[in-house]
């Protein structure tokens, strides 16, 4: 069956019903209009990207190429991968693994799918990594890696801390099956993930924090950007799924929402409703939440907010204190 959905595909391609960077659909999708397994529909699409017809472009998902690739020897690097050659073979197949996670989320990046796409044996992988709680590790710090934080910011602490949001809030927009990867109860072990938790401390460290509080804050912040970020995926699950962005959806629900609101209930929601002015993403929940979370970070740091944004302290403000 896979063979047939490869060349259906394929055909689509050749007669330009797909026309170079067209999304091709999704396993998911395969899998509803085929009716077959998601392992056969991943095959059908590791077919076309063997054949240079397709690619996997990270947080886009797999399109058309721009023009067929032309292969030259062994296209398959992991039969390649000797004993010197073990640490890029792991490598490539976290890179893999990450851009099956980009397109498709973690649930889709199994050992099995990864193999497919390297054109390797599932068994072959486990000479390189242990499992898949280890390969998320590997593929979470690599993404950390992807945005280092400067050595010598600029700015005080609260300039500091917001840069370090900013930071991750666009590292989680990119790979967002990220958030889901990143627990605080059972923290990752990842030089470049740890790296993030002591810069953050690194920012406010010379505010007279205690080791609790300190400890404390650098976790509030990388918890509040994490937490607004996991809706990132079911965000783009639903779009890929229904084919509607959030706009597009809530435009086809105004009958029903309109309804709602007529009855009464709810007047304040049918007040803002009504306003052109007022908008609410996951883009504002992040800025609205990151002003008022360091907000509340500034009196512990000894500082409180003056209205056009500065700071001041203690020191600096007639011995006022917050």
């Amino acid at each position: 069956m896979s063979a047939r959905i490869t060349a259906e595909l394929r055909r689509r391609i050749a007669t330009g019903e797909l026309l170079p960077g067209d999304h091709l659909p999704s396993t998911r999708q395969l899998v509803r209009e085929w009716g077959v397994a998601m392992a056969t529909a991943s095959r059908a699409l590791a077919a076309l990207r063997h054949e240079g017809l397709t690619e996997t472009v990270p947080g886009v998902g797999t399109v058309v190429a721009a023009r067929r690739a032309r292969r030259t020897g062994d296209p398959r690097p992991g039969r390649r991968a000797g004993g010197g050659d073990a640490g890029v073979f792991r490598d490539h197949v976290v890179r893999t693994a990450t851009a099956i996670a980009d397109a498709e989320g973690l649930a889709a990046t199994t050992m099995r799918r990864i193999a497919t796409e390297l054109d390797v044996a599932t068994m072959a992988l486990y000479r390189h990594v242990r499992g898949k709680d280890q390969l998320v590790t590997l593929m979470a710090d690599a993404a950390f890696a992807e945005h280092p934080l400067p050595e010598r910011p600029a700015g005080d602490w609260r300039a500091k801390l917001e840069l370090l949001c900013r930071t991750q809030w666009a590292m989680y927009r990119r790979h967002p099956w990220l958030p889901h990867a990143v627990s605080f109860t059972r923290p990752l072990l990842a030089p470049h993930v740890l790296a993030h938790t002591e810069w953050a401390m690194r920012a406010v460290a010379d505010r007279g924090l205690a080791p609790g509080t300190l400890i404390h804050v650098a976790a509030t912040v990388a918890n509040f950007v994490r937490g607004t970020a996991v809706n990132l995926q079911p965000e783009a699950d639903a779009e890929q799924d229904t084919g509607l962005t959030d706009d597009e959806w809530l435009h086809a629900q105004s009958d029903a929402l309109t309804a709602t609101l007529r009855s009464g209930s709810f007047p304040i929601l049918a007040r803002i409703s009504a306003r052109d002015d007022v908008d609410l993403t996951l883009d504002t929940l992040f800025e609205f939440g990151l002003q008022r979370m360091l907000d509340g970070i500034a009196p512990l740091c000894g500082t409180r907010r003056e209205t056009g944004g500065r700071q001041r302290s203690p020191d600096t403000a007639g011995g006022e204190t917050t």
